[in-house]
């Protein structure tokens, strides 16, 4: 009783995770609006500025007045952000956060940077902070049809344009920014774009293979996501609340975001308000 008395004490946190395209940082929002919180980027790549197309940042519209921290904070596109860094930053937040009165949501796809900023030893994040972890999940099938939806949405929202602002012949793809799935894919159409001896269908031909490698290496970005949720559940003991969006993504419009209230949010609430008054976490 006296340490769960203790816990209690604990200043808390909310995790909400998932692959790329569940709905993560919608969550965050959702759930910043409901329970005073500001949200924390978990993201890698969105820490840089710029590319804000193809890293799918939230707008100033669907941040909807919440306040967002690790957003676009590194100005070198070719900086190493290291998961050292997003320690350092995620606990400033954090502090920050608190000192506001106001509940840290973390939010984004980088597991193994959550991974180094939870288990590390001499950060000791499980003994300082109780922890509630969300995991929205969408079955495969409708999940890649999702995400190679969102590359041709990309595309009309001015994707191309976008990449090709920042794009450098012979840049180190590894490092920064430009690892963002869409940078290197974008590459060859951009080098020939341009060339008057390359006719207009070949150039349509190499875009069309950029696009449709966007959506293949995401979808291999997604399994990659899934195994290391998997291992933070299965080997490291996360106990995670999963949470099955697909029914969500099967719809459209207002029948979306009515399954989205009925199907996430208030699940998510419920979990939450249980996490805030009884300390259940990790």
């Amino acid at each position: 009783m006296g340490n769960l008395s203790h816990q209690n004490k604990k200043n808390k946190v909310i995790f909400a995770m998932g692959a790329t395209g569940t709905g993560k940082s919608k969550l965050s929002i959702d759930l910043a609006i409901n329970f005073n919180g500001e949200v924390i980027n978990s993201d890698k790549i969105q820490v840089f500025k710029g590319l804000d197309i193809i890293t799918n940042k939230v707008t100033k519209e669907e941040s909807a007045g919440v306040p967002h921290h690790l957003l676009g904070i590194v100005d070198d596109p070719d900086e190493d952000f290291t998961a050292d860094d997003f320690c350092r930053h995620v606990l400033k937040s954090i502090d920050i956060i608190l000192k506001n009165g106001h509940i840290p949501i973390i939010a984004g796809g980088s597991n193994s940077y959550l991974e180094k900023l939870v288990e590390d030893p001499n950060i000791k994040f499980r003994e300082i902070f109780d922890c509630c972890f969300i995991w929205v999940d969408v079955s495969l099938h409708v999940l890649y049809q999702r995400v190679g939806t969102r590359v041709d949405e990309m595309v009309k929202y001015g994707l191309v344009d976008e990449v090709r602002e920042m794009f450098v012949p012979g840049a180190d793809y590894t490092r920064g920014i430009r690892r963002a799935i869409g940078a290197q894919e974008m590459e060859k159409f951009l080098l020939i774009e341009n060339n008057i001896y390359v006719d207009s269908m070949t150039k349509s031909k190499v875009l069309a293979i950029a696009l449709e490698d966007m959506k293949i290496n995401t979808r291999k970005l997604i399994i990659s996501q899934l195994r290391k949720i998997y291992r933070l559940r299965t080997e490291l003991g996360w106990e995670m609340h999963r949470i099955d969006a697909t029914s969500v993504y099967q719809k459209r419009g207002e029948d979306a975001e009515v399954t989205w209230n009925d199907v996430v949010l208030m699940k998510s609430v419920e979990i939450v308000s249980k996490f805030l008054i009884e300390g259940i976490g990790i």
